[in-house]
């Protein structure tokens, strides 16, 4: 069965607010995937916890929210691969991500070993 880009992107949007309940017990408010030539965008609202917010106020809490979270991406790093390599059946080559202790949004930017067959 062949797959529409939106239907595409609505899987992997699924897997990863998923991925994120599993792994750090909370998801995100709302989540978007959008397929660029050979990147995998991926927006995360509201992923910062009530504790994380106060904790944002100071910037060396800033800074601990953004080391710890960045810290637990790589330890599931394998796993965030596989489900977007297991959707699009094309490698990651890298991964980028942030978070904003002003908003809480997190992107995730996967880059592919080529564009995905649309």
């Amino acid at each position: 069965m062949v797959y529409s880009k939106g239907q595409i992107e609505d899987e992997i949007t699924k897997k990863i607010i998923q991925w994120e309940k599993d792994y750090k017990g909370r998801g995100p408010t709302e989540a978007k995937t959008d397929i660029i030539r050979n990147m995998v965008i991926v927006a995360l609202q509201g992923m910062l916890s009530p504790a994380e917010k106060i904790l944002s106020r100071e910037k060396e809490g800033m800074a601990l929210i953004k080391k710890l979270r960045q810290q637990l991406v790589e330890q599931g790093r394998a796993e965030l691969e596989e489900i977007i390599t297991g959707i699009t059946s094309v490698k990651v080559v890298s991964l980028h991500t942030d978070i904003s202790t002003k908003t809480g949004e997190r992107i995730f930017v996967f880059v592919m070993e080529r564009p995905i067959d649309l």
